[in-house]
């Protein structure tokens, strides 16, 4: 977390919409409200609550896509952040986790909320008390314990703060007064507030770090979790708890055995415990690091509620038997193979879900600028598949496919599917093959949406997931690499959880066309995006002349007005690389160019940079002006259709211009046009 912590250096809080963003980032990036109050105080305009207020109105449930970490990061880059590289001096918000380990032993979307164990009805508070001292503290060490606390309203909450301690006792005068109960340890607990004790030993003269003589245990808390969820966490992280305690409120007081001969050594094991929960999905508070922290002592009424023991000695017995567990359940790569052993018998390969494009457990990456209908082709394919029919020429294997719509409003969605089958003149036999998941408004980040897609779809025998777009799920800076190879590996996820293809589309980043000849380079983003995928396929606009216009419109009458013309090509490592493909985007279907009209027309990218114009070009007026010639020259009295063969005769010297160059020329002209006798096949040039 301490790149985030670095970053608000660079961003300055005067900006409202700023500080919306930074406050909704940091809370989805599980730091404290504190964080955010801090970094607000810089400005002259900060109000005391005003953070807090606007902090518990930050809900990412109520749709749209959250705020990141990754936005936060790119708005201080443009500040002039640069993310420092790993510093000589160690502090509390190091990260230490061994380079290459998530250290993710559990998914937290699939962790229960298990029931906490209540006080006994005939609680004995004093009971309490001496087991949590016999348990943390040697006889002769000094305790240090807080039995008064005063309210104090911060930001619109209460807020108890501790006043005078008591650090002259020691755990054995404790333990030995409370054998007659709580009064006669003189801890009385009346406080609405509850009670509080350090939980390392002290040496009796202060109670900062520096007067701690033990630093064997730290402190461990979620208030964002629920009570059972916390519960359920810290069992399943098998955590070495020496103590766990109710709070009295709404968090469980973990306390953990880190076994520290040193300060260091504490920072260290503290930092790799907290990122370790963090990573497994407890919402920890941040700010409890500190060896000298105060937590809550059990045995006291907090606002007429026990804070009490819930639990003790959890998990392995020291914090090295610990580490020696996390090391053996992160261990989840799979066994080496001899080469020998399979060489007679090899895997065999995933099934073909597009022939010659893509197999299953696969993931294939639609990439294309904005209008290029990517959509309809990728619902195009959707119903390929349900059908088993041909793809753009490349048959798909027959099969049940989910849709993962992002983007459409979702009657739209249902709408372009019906138009589709409609216009392929296909009967909705095998529509049930189609499943349609609309969250648009709803959409989460991939790494919290992963888990949702597999519980619900991992059974359903569905064998190709199409996300679509992207963009809408993108965790972290697409500018990244390490974030988004980090975003492209929950695909693999799926993939191997659900035994599915993943396919999935972006969109070109500005300018690509023109910019990069290969088109797995167009992707907007980090190239990951064109290293990752098994199969891109990239589309690119064609230059849609009259002549190419007027054949189609021919061969296919009440084409749309906005018909438009797209090369696919493909770049794929599985299987040899396939033809372009020429399409005619005739809404809402893309049709392949089966008539060869498209054969000369120019991509997008030449046309925008000017490659493939010869110099001594005509002019559109010399052009005119030698058709009318032309026209006049050939034409007979009394007949108004010249020969098109005429026309090319008495303009091409030594076969030049092309033939075609002079059809287009003749369908641009706002004078003359071609017309095709049916009958004889015969081409002519006509008056318009």
């Amino acid at each position: 977390m301490h790149k985030y912590l670095a970053a608000l250096e660079h961003i300055n809080p005067d900006d409202y919409q700023d500080w919306i963003t930074v406050g909704m980032a940091l809370k989805h990036e599980g730091l404290p409200l504190s964080v955010w109050e801090e970094w607000s105080r810089r400005s002259a305009k900060h109000h005391d609550g005003e953070c807090a207020a606007k902090w518990d109105s930050f809900n990412e449930t109520s749709g749209g896509a959250p705020v990141t970490g990754g936005t936060l990061i790119t708005m201080a880059k443009r500040n002039g952040y640069t993310p420092a590289a790993t510093s000589q001096a160690f502090g509390w918000d190091d990260e230490v986790v061994e380079p290459g380990r998530d250290y993710k032993i559990v998914d937290a979307a699939y962790v229960g909320e298990e029931r906490i164990p209540l006080p006994a009805a005939k609680y004995d508070p004093a009971a309490d008390m001496r087991e949590y001292l016999s348990i943390l503290f040697e006889p002769d060490e000094y305790v240090c314990y807080c039995d008064k606390l005063t309210a104090v309203e911060r930001g619109g909450k209460t807020r108890w703060v501790p006043q005078q301690s008591v650090r002259s006792r020691t755990a054995g005068q404790l333990i030995e007064a409370l054998r007659k109960g709580v009064e006669n340890a003189s801890i009385c607990g009346d406080s609405e507030g509850g009670a509080l004790i350090r939980f390392n030993p002290l040496d009796g003269a202060g109670e900062g770090n520096a007067n701690i003589t033990r630093r064997s245990y730290c402190l461990i808390e979620s208030d964002t979790d629920s009570l059972e969820k916390q519960y359920s966490l810290y069992k399943a992280l098998n955590l070495p708890i020496a103590v766990l305690v109710h709070s009295g409120n709404k968090s469980l007081h973990a306390i953990v055995r880190v076994d520290a001969e040193s300060p260091r050594q504490y920072r260290e094991r503290v930092n790799f415990l907290y990122e370790f929960c963090q990573k497994n999905g407890l919402h920890i508070d941040t700010q409890d690091k500190n060896e000298s922290r105060y937590s809550r002592l059990p045995g006291v009424k907090r606002s007429g509620k026990w804070q009490y023991i819930v639990a003790t000695n959890m998990g392995p017995g020291s914090y090295d038997e610990w580490v020696e567990w996390v090391e053996e359940q992160n261990d989840n790569l799979p066994d080496d193979v001899s080469l020998a052993d399979i060489w007679d018998d090899p895997p065999p390969l995933g099934e073909e879900l597009i022939s010659g494009i893509l197999r299953v457990r696969h993931k294939m990456l639609l990439a294309g600028p904005s209008k290029a209908g990517k959509s309809f082709l990728l619902m195009l394919l959707a119903i390929c598949m349900a059908e088993g029919l041909p793809w753009l020429g490349h048959q798909c294997r027959k099969g049940k496919v989910l849709y993962v719509n992002l983007e459409l409003d979702h009657a739209s969605c249902f709408r372009r599917f019906i138009d589709l089958y409609k216009t392929l003149n296909l009967r909705p036999e095998n529509v049930g093959n189609i499943r349609i998941w609309n969250l648009r408004g709803r959409a989460v980040p991939m790494d919290r949406l992963t888990p949702f897609l597999i519980r619900r779809f991992k059974d359903s025998g569905i064998e190709a997931v199409i996300l679509d777009p992207i963009y809408k799920v993108i965790t972290g800076d697409e500018n990244d690499a390490t974030e988004m190879s980090q975003f492209c590996s929950y695909f693999d996820r799926v993939c191997l959880e659900m035994g599915v293809a993943m396919i999935y589309c972006h969109h070109h980043s500005k300018g690509a066309s023109a910019k990069y000849v290969k088109a797995a380079d167009r992707s907007s983003g980090s190239g990951v995006f064109a290293r990752d995928p098994d199969a891109i396929l990239d589309l690119t606009e064609l230059r849609l002349d009259a002549y190419a216009r007027h054949r189609y419109q021919e061969q296919t009458p009440g084409c749309s007005e906005s018909l438009t013309a797209w090369e696919m090509t493909g770049t794929l490592r599985e299987f040899a690389p396939i033809e372009p493909v020429r399409l005619f985007f005739d809404y809402p279907l893309h049709r392949p160019d089966v008539w060869n009209f498209l054969a000369e027309a120019r991509n997008d990218a030449m046309a925008e940079t000017g490659r493939g114009v010869g110099k001594g070009q005509l002019t559109v007026e010399d052009w005119d002006t030698m058709i009318e010639e032309a026209y006049e020259a050939n034409c007979e009295e009394g007949n108004l259709k010249v020969p098109f063969k005429s026309v090319v005769g008495y303009v091409q010297r030594d076969g030049k211009p092309a033939e075609r160059t002079i059809k287009n020329n003749i369908y641009r002209s706002p004078f003359y046009t071609l017309y095709t006798d049916k009958k004889t096949g015969e081409v002519y040039v006509i008056k318009r």
